[in-house]
């Protein structure tokens, strides 16, 4: 009850008025007494037959001795003894009956004199109050519509408090940041020297490398107030609004200086001027304006650090990047395998692990994860060691929970034919078997022909080691991996299926881009065409094409050439090893998946560490 707001008690002391004067106004009538004169009664007291008379005023109730109820009225001038006895009854005859004077200020004497007169003025004056309260949250709306809707996390708060311990990775990063904590700290030091730091940081990376835990480990480390809003939330659909949240944003940041300003996908509002709809007046230009106008600013005094994070630094407005502004860059990349096995030992903090489960084996098996994956993925396996009534995760948790992640849950229930199933199960070992057989393609560890996802089976091949550059071989050879599966059906059933479309579409992809991009080709070092960005219509993308008919011609013989070679090399792998296609089918029909040792120990080569465990 003490929890209500005084705007809720004044709705309820409503509703309670109002069920109160329904009450009283469609109450049912009950029977009237009969009235009779003062003569009457005069009469019956004479006779003995008048039990009880109470007296209100000028209203006489009277009980018969029948136990009748009736009513007369007397003189107001006079008592009720000087009216009854000139009417000729004696005291003796009033003796007999029961007189009573009741008192007339009673409480329902009050409310049935008072509350007809009050129900209409209540019930008035109820409305008005409403009509009034709602008017004025409606001017609060408005008054405050243009107010930052930032979140702002107090240095004081150890709960909310993110340091750099917490994050795992981006050593170099780290660096680059601590000097935004030390003149944070210490401004003097750096004004004495005559140094100015940046007034704006951008984070670039991917989506999940820890943009936003690393923009508050900097306000953590540096103990100052933390100012976090999406450029999303500056823009709204009347112009202005987003230009007044930007100046009132750095209004609060300044009053609670030294902090930081945040601004998640700095995109949304940072995008290059020009190139959209609307001209240069819409609300998304007029925020970015304000943005800059703010980050310039008059004052040099503010310590006031804006930091921006975005994946899509392409398409930010130059007049953003420029010196005094967002001028110091800090890259954010996927973590390798020592991060992620680091970023793992975090987020495994709470959870039962079995023993002998090493972080390094995880981190070997997820090559590519970024930092919000391997959190997502240590999640799924303790859900899925909670479902299968588990005190502690173990390897098989885990390992699922990749295939989850990065293919989606298995569908065990869908019912498939024996021959489609054989189909698949041929189609998998075409690939595993490729793999094993070409020397620069990445070892297999896993083969299932469980369908995940859109995927009938799949084979689940990781590299060895972290790799950021690759070769024309590599390339060459993964070409041929994935023409295995059609390569395999092509052999054993003497046609295709529609089950190798999304590996035709990867070859075909790939070996254009080593033609026309990576000058992997007999066309020389150069590249081919030039990809655009039509900002306007968000991410679709268009080229330009800067190369002749001709040339087209030749690139197209090039792609076709690559994909038919990497057929013909994957064919000639399947020929020479049959039997062991035909094996790897019928352990897979059998048990549907093979791990690495197993997988291994049936092609004949040396498991690995990794596959072991």
């Amino acid at each position: 009850m003490k929890n209500l707001k005084k705007s809720q008690w004044g709705n309820i002391s409503l509703v309670l008025v109002l069920l109160a004067g329904l009450y009283i106004l469609y109450q049912p009538a009950t029977t009237q007494p009969t009235a009779i004169g003062i003569g009457v009664l005069a009469e019956k007291l004479k006779k003995g037959e008048v039990k009880e008379i109470v007296v209100k005023r000028d209203t006489l109730t009277v009980t018969l001795a029948n136990d009748e109820k009736a009513t007369a009225t007397k003189e107001s001038e006079a008592g009720l003894s000087e009216t009854l006895k000139n009417y000729g009854v004696t005291d003796e005859q009033l003796a007999k009956a029961n007189i009573t004077v009741s008192d007339e200020r009673d409480g329902a004497y009050w409310m049935a004199t008072l509350l007809p007169i009050l129900l209409p003025i209540l019930v008035i004056g109820g409305f008005l109050y409403f009509m009034m309260r709602q008017a004025g949250k409606g001017n609060n709306q408005a008054m405050n519509f243009g107010g930052s809707k930032a979140r702002v996390i107090d240095p004081k708060d150890q709960k909310k408090r993110t340091l750099f311990t917490n994050v795992a990775g981006n050593t170099e990063a780290k660096e680059e940041l601590w000097e935004v904590v030390e003149f944070l700290k210490e401004p003097k030091k750096f004004k004495d020297m005559g140094a100015k730091i940046p007034k704006g940081v951008l984070l670039l990376g991917p989506p999940g490398t820890g943009k936003t835990l690393m923009a508050k480990a900097v306000a953590g480390e540096a103990g100052v107030p933390f100012f976090a809003i999406s450029g999303s939330e500056f823009v709204e659909m009347f112009v202005g609004v987003g230009a007044s949240r930007v100046r009132d944003l750095f209004k609060q940041a300044k009053k609670l200086s030294p902090s930081i300003v945040f601004i998640d996908e700095i995109d949304a509002v940072g995008r290059h001027r020009g190139a959209g709809l609307g001209g240069g007046h819409d609300e998304r230009e007029q925020t970015l304006n304000q943005i800059l106008v703010e980050m310039d600013g008059f004052e040099t005094d503010e310590n006031v650090i804006v930091i921006a994070s975005t994946n899509r630094p392409d398409v930010l407005d130059p007049a953003l990047l420029r010196p005094g502004r967002f001028d110091r860059r800090v890259t954010m990349d996927l973590p390798d395998i020592r991060e992620r096995e680091e970023i793992l030992a975090i987020h495994a903090k709470g959870k039962p692990f079995a023993e002998g489960l090493a972080m390094r084996t995880i981190a070997e098996r997820t090559a590519g994860f970024s930092g919000a994956d391997l959190q997502n993925l240590l999640n799924e396996a303790a859900i899925l060691a909670t479902r299968r009534k588990g005190t502690e995760i173990v390897f098989t948790d885990v390992a699922d929970a990749i295939e989850k992640v990065m293919l989606g849950p298995a569908r065990r229930s869908r019912r498939i034919s024996d021959q489609e199933k054989k189909t698949i199960a041929y189609h998998e070992a075409g690939h595993a078997l490729v793999a094993s057989h070409t020397p620069h393609a990445d070892p297999v560890h896993k083969v299932s022909i469980i369908s995940r996802g859109h995927a009938g089976g799949y084979t689940m091949t990781v590299p060895s080691e972290d790799k950021t550059i690759h070769t024309s071989a590599y390339f060459h050879d993964e070409l041929a991996v994935l023409l295995g599966g059609y390569s395999a059906e092509k052999l054993i059933f003497g046609d295709t299926s529609t089950g190798p479309s999304n590996d035709l579409e990867r070859a075909t992809q790939m070996a254009r881009n080593m033609v026309t991009r990576y000058g992997m080709s007999e066309l020389g070092m150069r590249t081919f065409g030039k990809k655009d960005e039509m900002v306007f219509l968000g991410r679709e993308m268009r080229e330009e094409r800067n190369y002749s008919d001709d040339t087209a011609n030749k690139i197209d013989e090039l792609v076709g050439r690559y994909v038919e070679e990497a057929f013909t090399r994957a064919t000639a792998i399947l020929v020479k090893e049959h039997a062991v296609l035909d094996k790897l089918t019928e352990v897979l029909l059998k048990q549907e998946t093979i791990e690495q040792t197993e997988y291994d120990a049936i092609v004949g080569l040396k498991s690995t560490p990794a596959a072991a465990a």
